[in-house]
């Protein structure tokens, strides 16, 4: 897992290089986000500790706005701490420390002559332990659709709302099918709010009348998928038939609660503290195939970070 000081330069020009020659778009109404996520396994003193930054630029293409062209840019760091080696001797020399991820998004949005506005998004994205020169497995290309209709900031409405459906669809290994996104947000008390959907939904209250301060209620399904580069066949009895492991994949269900602080109307701290009602740590084969369970020990889950959003 070490490189040259030379491989590592040649090795991030490249990663750069694909970068620019690939895009997507998100559907989040984040310009910019920087955050940080601890797993800390129950029962064990292993963890995973992921680090993210995000960066939107909406592009508007005429005077009202109705039309607009977006560019994103995120990336994820994930360390895997093993310490409890004694339950991952399947792993032999093969122990993975950490995984990247980088997106580049482009998308594009319009507003027909009626309440609607609708989206498309295409991309790619490098996803990858990163332990050698890049490969056709550590490149994912995703897209989606989308429509939303927005009353958040409609006068003539009594309960503002809004409603946003879509389906996305990306090359990850073992998802060969489309995935919807459904979010229906409604202010429906003074000072109460409340989301349904998936991946997401809660209920949030502000603290005070000038939504400086609010908490939410919430549950929410995790992921974290990584392609290892040096794939290996598990030496253990979760795996009879020696097929071989070619991914890494992390998937929590979550209940929890959180807390947000608005320095101002677009600026905002949050941190979020959960456990998991659902817990899948498990290394995969392409197929999808769990080839060997690392941990379904329920778990505490802690996120916290600064975004800036419209």
């Amino acid at each position: 897992m070490k490189h040259t000081k030379n491989q590592t330069i040649k090795k991030s020009l490249t990663v750069l290089l694909l970068l620019m020659c690939t895009a997507t778009f998100s559907q989040t109404t984040d310009l910019a986000r920087i955050e940080y996520l601890h797993i800390p396994f129950s029962n064990s003193e292993n963890s995973i500790n992921r680090y993210r930054a995000l960066a939107q630029a909406p592009i508007p293409l005429d005077d009202n706005n109705e039309k607009i062209f977006v560019v994103s840019l995120e990336y994820r760091y994930i360390d895997f701490s093993f310490k409890d080696l004694e339950d991952l001797t399947a792993f032999g020399d093969n122990l993975v420390d950490s995984s990247q991820d980088m997106r580049l998004n482009l998308g594009y949005t319009w507003k027909p002559k009626n309440d609607w506005r609708f989206g498309v998004r295409v991309g790619a994205r490098i996803n990858s332990t990163l332990e050698n020169s890049l490969e056709s497995d550590d490149l994912i290309y995703e897209g989606g659709v989308y429509a939303i209709l927005d009353k958040k900031k409609d006068s003539s409405v009594a309960k503002p709302y809004r409603l946003i459906l879509g389906l996305t669809y990306s090359t990850t290994p073992g998802r060969n099918y489309p995935l919807p996104l459904i979010n229906y947000y409604r202010e429906f008390h003074p000072n109460w709010t409340f989301t349904l959907g998936v991946p997401k939904t809660n209920v949030r209250h502000y603290l005070n009348d000038n939504h400086k301060d609010a908490i939410q209620a919430f549950a929410t399904i995790d992921n974290i998928f990584s392609n290892l580069q040096n794939n290996f066949v598990p030496t253990s009895t979760q795996n009879p038939n020696g097929k071989q492991v070619e991914n890494i994949e992390l998937t929590v269900g979550l209940l929890g609660l959180g807390y947000e602080h608005f320095f101002t109307d677009h600026l905002l701290f949050y941190g979020y503290a959960a456990h998991s009602v659902y817990n899948n740590f498990r290394l995969e084969n392409n197929d999808g195939e769990k080839i060997y369970e690392i941990s379904s020990e329920n778990t505490p889950y802690f996120r916290a970070g600064i975004k800036f959003k419209y």
